[in-house]
Parts: structure tokens; sequence; C-alpha cells
């Protein structure tokens, strides 16, 4: 027998394959000549199993326990292995794992130098490694095979407590069943598609998830397991929540249609319009609440249906929303009765036409306003999530160049920049963006965008100007001027597909207490006159009505935002001036913008303010930021510009953490809304604590921090959101320049 135990141990150290054995404990009781010269040491026996890891990884010795405490198959293919020389250097290993007697034995084999399949392995392992989703393989019987970071992560449980467990620990008891049919679909050769359930943390927490289910296949195609990819969407649900409450919240009928045509969504104006609860008009057909080819009395438009079967003459608005689940047109539903009865109302009084004119321009300006308050309010969500995602995708772009990666994280900042490009539009017809205005010459900023201006509406179309000489300064943002008229041009553009003439031409009105503007409220003075005309095809009058509203637009779908106008209105009301239309179908449109006039110089060409340089030599920076991913991807940024920073999720914990540090804090980089205690406020006290300390604000929603025209506070700094990388360092560089 002794002589068959050593041809055995013989066999076993001139083995190919490195081979390491360990006991119950994690001791390493035999490794054989490939597993010494693979982590490049002979004084493996006798040691703890730990030294084949990294430090910062969790202890084999525990992995080791668990795995062999559990009910395990005999044999264990494939597990992927982060592993470390007697050097320090790493490299990563596959795990053939078997137990015998008690013992684990296990043959490693180094991907570091594989190619072919082997090296495609290594890739997936890494990919499942990295991922931020939770990847889980069970067995068909539900117990544990694998549990990447990510489900470390999401759950709570490390690796060595859930592999070889029932998984059944981290599902709900009242989802098990579920679980269990899943799994017997799996195995029957039967597909899954993704679907919403709750899962169990280790604290106990319950919290709801995204799953994608595919089947764990060996080698021969039998399937022998389940692998689940699943995502914490708790958040996601709770934006949801908030999104219908700023859509219950809208002063229309609002529902959103599928593309089955079915209703998916409805606000509390629309369960008042058809009088009846949301959950007897989600999912029906959209024609039995707006039917098609039916007219009430008096109105050739479209109409409501009501649950008693009356018919509601309505006006309605549609926009398309692109969503995880396909694409949702929303319709904006008005009910009209009143309007109708307000014509007839004109034809019979004519005397009060102008009464009933002024009302309407009434009730239009505070639609637009209340509209814009709502449009403010989105647009300050999405650019915090903006802010995220860009910054993280050129964390990819710069820590993945030269991998295939790099080209995706491009494609995610380009979409991103133009979600960043559409809030800025957002926030400027809202009224709520930060300008910074100077004293213009409008004469010498439409020479400058000319060129532009040309190449942008195309050959087809002539571009003349009329200039008036002499003209007054308006004070205005120079970058939010030029987007007026880039946005009048293209719109012009866009009303003359066969060619026509566009026409740009300046001057001044002086607007006395007899002018009709007055009516409206706007002050008596100077003004500057910028009006741009087209020979297009002009709108009809229920278009002229609309045409400043966001969202609406007649053209096809994909083909614009309705946008356009509505950022002009924000702009023009923002600096103080006024917007007119004029158009007559088949004739063209003539937009005319009135600003204040000014009697400042008007700033030269190029004298705008120099961006601080880039880069920090180890000052602290305070971080108050409630977002957490918002205030995790900000430190980073510093943190790999050179900065030292202390990070805090408010401002009470801003203040903690100021007067836990016992060092200068040469920098508060605060967010400007946050619950509990704003930007403001948190600068103000600190500042009485620290008088060197130096401020700067960022947020995608700036009001608490500005005047009532959208300037900032003298000593107000402001960045942003979202903002880039470099724009966030330039600005902290910025402020920390003596």
């Amino acid at each position: 027998m002794r002589w068959t135990e050593t041809l055995a141990s013989g066999l076993l150290e001139v083995a190919p394959d490195a081979i390491v054995v360990a006991d119950g404990d994690g001791w390493i009781v035999f490794a054989n000549a490939a597993a010494r010269a693979m982590f490049g040491t002979d004084d493996l026996v006798g040691a703890s199993v730990d030294v084949l890891v990294p430090p910062a990884t969790p202890t084999m010795t525990e992995r080791v326990r668990a795995y062999l405490g559990a009910v395990q198959p005999d044999r264990r293919q494939g597990q992927p292995l982060r592993a470390v020389r007697h050097d320090g250097t790493q490299f990563s290993a596959e795990v053939v794992l078997s137990v015998v007697e008690g013992h684990i034995f296990a043959v490693l084999h180094d991907l570091s130098a594989a190619t072919g399949v082997d090296r495609a392995r290594s890739l997936l392992a890494s990919i499942v490694q990295s991922s931020h989703d939770a990847i889980v393989s069970t067995n068909l019987d539900g117990i544990i095979l694998s549990w990447n970071p990510g489900a470390e992560r999401l759950y709570g449980y490390t690796a060595g407590q859930m592999l070889g467990r029932s998984k059944d620990l981290i599902i709900p008891p009242a989802r098990q069943a579920d679980e269990a049919e899943i799994r017997s679909i799996v195995a029957a050769g039967g597909r899954v598609d993704p679907y919403r359930t709750l899962r169990l943390r280790a604290d106990g927490s319950l919290f709801t998830v995204s799953m994608l289910v595919s089947p764990l296949e060996a080698a021969d195609g039998g399937t022998i397991g389940v692998t689940t990819t699943t995502r914490d969407i708790s958040e996601r649900e709770r934006a949801e929540a908030q999104m219908q409450a700023v859509i219950d919240a809208g002063p229309d009928a609002l529902i959103g249609v599928d593309e089955r045509d079915r209703v998916a969504l409805v606000n509390t104006q629309a369960e008042r319009l058809f009088g009846q609860p949301r959950y007897d008009m989600l999912d029906v057909p959209v024609t039995r609440l707006l039917p098609e080819g039916e007219r009430a009395d008096g109105w050739a438009g479209p109409v409501a249906r009501r649950r008693d079967g009356t018919l509601v003459p309505v006006d309605i608005t549609r926009s398309v929303l692109p969503t995880d689940e396909g694409i949702i047109t929303l319709a904006g539903i008005r009910d009209v009765t009143e309007q109708i009865a307000a014509r007839a109302e004109q034809e019979r009084l004519r005397a009060e036409a102008d009464r009933q004119m002024d009302e309407v321009r009434l009730q239009r300006t505070q639609r637009l306003e209340s509209l814009g308050q709502l449009a403010g309010g989105v647009a300050h969500d999405f650019n915090n999530l903006l802010a995220v995602i860009l910054n993280y995708a050129e964390f990819i772009v710069e820590d993945g160049a030269g991998t295939p990666f790099e080209e995706d994280a491009k494609q995610i900042l380009r979409a991103g920049q133009r979600g960043s490009e559409l809030t800025h539009q957002l926030l400027a017809f809202a009224r709520r963006e930060v300008v910074r205005p100077v004293p213009l010459d409008v004469n010498r900023v439409i020479a400058e965008i000319e060129q532009m201006l040309t190449r942008s509406i195309g050959e087809h179309i002539e571009l003349g100007t009329a200039l008036s000489d002499h003209l007054p300064a308006v004070v205005a943002d120079p970058g939010q001027l030029e987007q007026v008229l880039v946005n009048l041009a293209v719109n012009a553009r866009d009303a003359m597909p066969e060619g026509g003439r566009l026409t740009i031409d300046t001057g001044t009105v002086t607007v006395d207490g007899e002018h009709s503007l007055t009516r409206d409220g706007f002050k008596p003075g100077l003004y500057v006159r910028l009006r741009v005309s087209d020979t297009g095809t002009g709108m009809p009058r229920d278009v002229q009505d609309k045409a400043f509203e966001p969202f609406f637009t007649t053209k096809p779908s994909g083909a614009g935002t309705g946008l356009g106008l509505a950022t002009v209105y924000g702009i023009v009301v923002q600096a103080g001036g006024t917007v007119r239309l004029y158009s007559e179908p088949g004739l063209g449109t003539t937009i005319t913008i009135l600003l204040p006039a000014s009697d400042a110089e008007p700033l030269d060409a190029g004298e705008q303010p120099c961006a601080g340089s880039p880069g920090g030599q180890g000052q602290t920076v305070l971080v108050a930021e409630d977002e957490e991913a918002l205030r995790e991807v900000t430190t980073r940024i510093l943190g790999r510009g050179g900065y030292t920073v202390l990070a805090a999720s408010d401002g009470a914990d801003a203040l903690e953490v100021a007067a836990a540090h016992e060092g200068p804090i040469h920098l508060l980089l605060s967010d400007v809304v946050m619950p509990g205690m704003l930007g403001r406020v948190l600068a103000e006290r600190l500042r009485r604590q620290r008088p060197e300390t130096r401020v700067l604000f960022m947020s995608g929603y700036a009001q608490p921090v500005l005047t009532s025209n959208g300037i900032l506070d003298p000593g107000v700094h402001l960045v942003e959101k979202p903002f880039t990388g470099a724009d966030l360092l330039a600005a902290v560089a910025g402020q920390l320049t003596p």
C-alpha cells in the first residue's frame, strides 16, 4: 500500500497542472512542483490558503470551510479566482474543485498566459466579476454555485457565506413558489422574459429588482442550472412615483398610450375629465376614451367620451416619450367646452372682443408659467442623473482607453450631452437657467453668427440682413442670444423646404403709455427690436396660439422636440423683453423680439473671463451633496484631480465633518438644494467658523442663489449640472486661485 501512495504522490508531483490540497481548516497539506512554480515559492505546505489570494479579497479560509460544510457536487468546474504570487504580482486563474475525504483538491490553470478558449473564458469571468449587476448561478435545486461581487454589494452577503446554500435565503417566502416554477421552466428548456420581483437583503430589508433569467448549460449542451442577472430598480420605482406626482400636478388631463394603442398612464385631471377612476382606464384601448370619427355639437375637432357616454369636445396635444418598455405617446387633453362657448359669446358680443382676447392672453401666460415651473423641476432631477452618467462614462473612456469599452462609453457621452442640451432648453424656457448678462451690440452678434446661420439653413435659402445704424446696447447673455437666433433660423428653414428667403433686421421701438404692449404689463421705454422673417408655409391660427408651448410641434415624430420657440420665449422674457409672432398661411412668419435698451458700452469680442487651470495640490475640499451617486462621482473627480476630499450627505453632516477636521478646509463645494438645509445656509454657517474657506455652489436648478431675473447674487460662484470632470476641476481651480 505504501508503494502505491508513493507512486500517487510522485505522479501528482510531476503533473503539468498546478495542484493544491487543503484540509477542512484551510491549511495547505500538499502543493506539487507546478503549483510551487505558479506561486513562486517552495513554502506552500503548512501555509494558510489565504496566501494564494490578494489581501483585499475575502479570505480563502472562510470560503473553504463554507464549501466543505455545504452540500456540493463531487466536482466543480471552471471557478474564476484572482490569485497572487509570492512576489506580490496578481494573476487570473481558473480552478477545478473536488472534495476527497474531507479535503479540497484544487487544480489551477494560470489564465494570464492563456489563448483561444481559455482567454475567452478569462474575459467572461472578468466581465462577470466586474459587473455592477448581481450575477448568481444555481443548480436546478436552487443551490448557489457562483456569487459575483455585484451580488455581494446588492444583497449584503459575501460569496463565502452563500456558496453551497439555498437561494431561498434571499427570496421572500411569498415569492419562493414563483422561483421554483421558474427553475422548472428553465430545466424543461423554456424561456423566461425579464420581470420585476422582490428580494431580501442580509439586513432583512425588501427591495424591488429587475431579473433576467437564462439557463446554465454544461459542455454537452444540457441544462444543469439557472443563471440570474439582477438589478436594483427600487430607485427607479421611486423616480416613477415622483414623475406620476409631477404629472398629477399638471393643469390638463394627460394619458399615455403604449405601442399597442392601450392606455398605460393616467393623471388626476384625466380621471375628472372622463368621469372614472384611473384603474378603470388603464390597459383599455385608447379609442374607448378618444373615439375616432365622432363629433360633438358645434365642434369639428376631437372628442372625449365620459363614462356616462357624453361626448366632450377637447383639444389634444401629442408628444413622444421613449421608455424602457417602449415608446409612450403622451396626449395632453383639454376640455374646450368653455372655449367654444367663449367664441360664440365673442361673435354675439363684439363689444367684449378685446376683453375676451386679454383673458386668453392672461390664461396663456399663466399656463406657460405653470409649465415652466414643471419643466424646471423635471430638468433639475435629470441634470443630477446626467451628471452621474456623463462622468462615469468619462471614467470609462479614460480608464478603458484602447479597449472596446472606450467607444461604447463615448456613445454614452454623446447621448448624455444631447440630454444635457435638452435640459438646458427646458431651463431656458422655464426661466430657471443661470444667465451671465453683459452689454451686447445686437448687430455685432448677428454679424459674428451669420456664417453659421448660412450653413444651418442650407444653400436653397437666401439669408439677408438689414441692420440699423447706431443701435443701443442690450444687456443679455451672449450664448443665449445666439441660441435665440439659431432656433429661429432653424424653424424658418423647416418652414421653407422648397427654398425661400430669411431676413433678419434690427431697429428701435419706443413703448409709451398708449402702446398696446403696456396692457400686458410691459414697461414703457426704449427697446431694441430684433425681427426674423421667412417666406415659408406660415401657421394657422390654432398653431399660433400654441407655438410657444413646450413640446408642441407640428413636425413629424423624431424631427423636433417642440422646445425651439418655447426656449426663445423663456430667454427673451428672462432678459426683460417680449416676443410677438405674426403668421399667414402660405405667406410666411415673422417673429419680433423687443429687448430693453441700455446706456452701457457693448462688450468687445473676446472679452470673456478666463477659466482657472484645473489641477489640485492637495487642497482640502468639503463636498456636500445629498444625491449619493453624484456625491461619489464628484469625490472621485476631485480625488483624481489632486485634491483631498471630505464628503457629506447634507448640510448638517457637512458641519459635523468640518468640526471633526483639524486641518484647513480650502473650499466648500455644496449643492444648492438639499433637504434640511440649503447650500446657502450651510455656506454662511461654515464661513462663520472658518472665514478663510471659499465657497462654490453646484446645481442644475440654482433658483435659491439667484436674483429675481436669473442672475447670480454678488459673490456667488456656481458650476452648473450636468458638469464634466473638466468643468468641475476648472471651476474649483478658478475658485482656489488667489
